[in-house]
């Protein structure tokens, strides 16, 4: 007997959550998706440092070389040139050129080193997140797709969706913000040693700026922090309605349910983009102050340094060296600023990614599996089996039987009697709370659900249909399922003749969902399916309800010719296919109520046979009360 599952809150993949300001131990986390790509980090942190230095070099070259040793033929010999005055008459004497040619000419080759270092530095750190990214979304794909049923029936497809998309594309703002940021802070303290070494006193009047932009900073942390959980919330929101209305269009157009869907989309779409719009008006507002505080900062150098050229103790080389560098005094914490807007994303879409990545419920699986024979028998055994679904009350209540290999069970029953949870439990998709299941006398407990649904097909009558051919939904992947098998499977079900007059026959592409078949060559396609794998056991799950009259022939064909030596287990609607069952099952309640043959059930008058004057009239389809 498997081990009860604990009670889990899946509330809290519909909850906000705020996100940390700097979540260390998830930035952590991130480097292990991000350290196969160590190198290229590396070689991006180095072009980094370059790309900064030749940015610091650059305005050196405008003020103290072109204006104060060329043009003005003056020099502060404390102000750090870097040796680009030396250098300049260097080059000028050895090549006969005009020294100002020289600088144009040291300037222009300097701006092309600073793009080019500057487009490779991003361009490998970009190439690093990218791919670790990439490896992260695979992940968190393979994860959530190994996540049992019981995780999908409680959480929306849509919240989950927004994990693999829009929380990863956060990361990826974040990380690359992050790098960039790295080459922000060098011209930051590089310049801010040469200002120092040229006027203090000036230089602690525009540092006072600082501790403005930082307060302003926190303040706009704080407003923003709301508004970008509603952002992602809303966001959120929109997506999964989007999918839970185009995977139900065919209802909704049926239903002429357009306009109400589209009234709550229009809600949710509106309140989403209020708070992108007060976001946006807070940002626009933070740039507008830090632009504005820049150019106050710029009139102050040109106040106080024009009184110290005019007392000789600034040059004007050096008071445009400060204009210049008040951009990279200021532009890290503005820069700053706006990563924490994006940190304050990234952190809530990490903390998302992450709670999805340690979701660890799962079905039990056992630590040394059986190994099951190449082929099974086919006996089924339950025994007083319980269950229920995580909330909610019993479904199945000490249900016992068995089924002989090669026996076809039929098994009837009111909604919500029971009917595909047995099937449910059968391939494993939940744990049950009591009792046992055998397959050729094995507990299913013990064997790896893996290797159990290799030996049980199902086919559904909400039959699933993958992007790609015809071929591919009948392979699904499987290399063992060649095109010939696959081909030999189609003949056998009676599906190959429809196959073969599409245009491209079994290469044929099928649109989302299969929608350029009808239903009953979807059905055919899902026998052909299941036969290809050759399972041992066979479920149809109210497979053929809904099946047009023209393909009825051919599907009772496929049917029998699917069953034969098979142990099948038919959910059925249809008189023809209960009749040909060798025992019928009536649930009931989550409870057998009545289990023997048609005949035998016919004539004990219990709820097969009421059932049976309700339903079979006419001979027709088995439609639950």
């Amino acid at each position: 007997m498997a081990e009860s599952a604990p009670k889990r809150d899946y509330s809290m993949f519909e909850a906000d959550i705020s996100g940390a300001v700097l979540n260390v131990h998830l930035l952590g986390r991130l480097m292990r998706w991000l350290k196969p790509y160590r190198w290229s980090l590396t070689v991006s942190s180095i072009l980094v440092l370059i790309t900064s230095t030749l940015q610091i070099l650059m305005p050196i070259i405008i003020s103290l070389v072109a204006i104060d040793h060329i043009i003005r033929g003056e020099s502060d010999a404390d102000t750090p040139d870097f040796g680009l005055i030396e250098l300049n008459s260097w080059l000028a004497d050895g090549s006969g050129l005009h020294p100002l040619i020289v600088a144009c000419l040291m300037y222009g080759v300097i701006q092309i080193a600073w793009a080019f270092t500057g487009h490779a530095h991003r361009m490998t750190l970009i190439g690093a997140v990218i791919n670790g990214l990439r490896d992260l979304r695979r992940d968190l794909f393979v994860h959530l797709e190994t996540r049992p049923s019981s995780f999908y029936d409680r959480v929306a497809v849509g919240r989950v969706m927004t994990r693999v998309t829009n929380d990863v594309e956060a990361l990826y703002e974040l990380l690359r913000g992050l790098g960039t940021l790295i080459g922000e802070f060098v011209p930051f303290f590089v310049a801010l040693t040469v200002m120092l070494a040229i006027d203090v006193q000036l230089t602690l009047m525009l540092l006072l700026a600082l501790p403005i932009l930082g307060l302003v900073t926190y303040y706009f942390r704080r407003l923003t922090r709301e508004l970008f959980r509603k952002v992602r919330q809303t966001l959120s929101a929109l997506n999964q309605n989007m999918q839970e209305n185009l995977a139900g269009l065919q209802v909704v157009q049926l239903s002429d349910r357009q306009d109400y869907n589209l009234k709550r989309y229009t809600d949710i779409n509106e309140e989403n983009r209020d708070y992108e719009l007060r976001s946006a008006r807070v940002e626009t507002l933070y740039g507008a102050f830090n632009d504005s505080l820049a150019h106050v900062a710029i009139g102050v150098i040109l106040w106080y340094g024009a009184s110290q050229v005019a007392t000789l103790d600034m040059t004007l080389g050096e008071v445009v060296l400060f204009t210049q560098f008040i951009g990279m005094l200021f532009h890290p914490v503005v820069v700053l600023g706006e990563q924490t807007n994006i940190l304050f994303r990234a952190m809530a879409s990490g903390e998302r990614i992450f709670q999805a990545i340690d979701w660890d419920e799962k079905i039990h699986e056992p630590e040394q599996p059986v190994a099951l024979p190449r082929r099974l028998e086919g006996e089924v055994k339950f025994n007083d089996v319980y269950f229920a679904y995580d909330v909610g009350p019993p479904v199945l209540h000490g249900v016992t039987f068995t089924i002989q290999p090669g026996e076809k069970l039929a098994i009837v029953g009111p909604t919500g009697s029971g009917k595909s949870t047995l099937i449910r439990l059968l391939g494993r998709f939940y744990d049950f709370d009591d009792g046992q299941i055998y397959l050729d006398g094995v507990d299913l407990n013990h064997i790896h659900s893996r290797d159990l649904r290799r030996r049980v097909g199902v086919v559904l009558q909400d039959f699933h249909i993958f992007s790609g051919s015809i071929y591919d939904n009948i392979a699904l992947g499987n290399p063992e399922i060649t095109m010939e098998r696959a081909i030999a499977a189609a003949r056998t079900v009676n599906a190959h003749d429809f196959i073969a007059s599409l245009p491209d026959g079994y290469e044929t592409p099928l649109t989302e969902r299969g929608q350029n078949l009808s239903q009953g060559q979807r059905q055919l396609l899902a026998f052909a399916r299941v036969l290809a794998a050759d399972p041992e056991i066979l479920v149809l799950d109210e497979a053929t309800a809904n099946i047009d009259t023209e393909t009825e022939l051919l599907i009772q064909d496929a049917l029998r010719r699917l069953t034969a030596g098979r142990t099948s287990i038919l959910i059925a609607h249809r008189l023809q296919t209960i009749q040909e069952a060798d025992r019928v099952l009536v649930l009931n309640h989550g409870r057998i109520e009545e289990l023997g043959s048609h005949e035998e059930l016919l004539a004990a008058g219990g709820l097969y046979a009421t059932l049976h004057s309700l339903q079979f009239q006419d001979d027709s389809a088995f439609t639950e009360p």
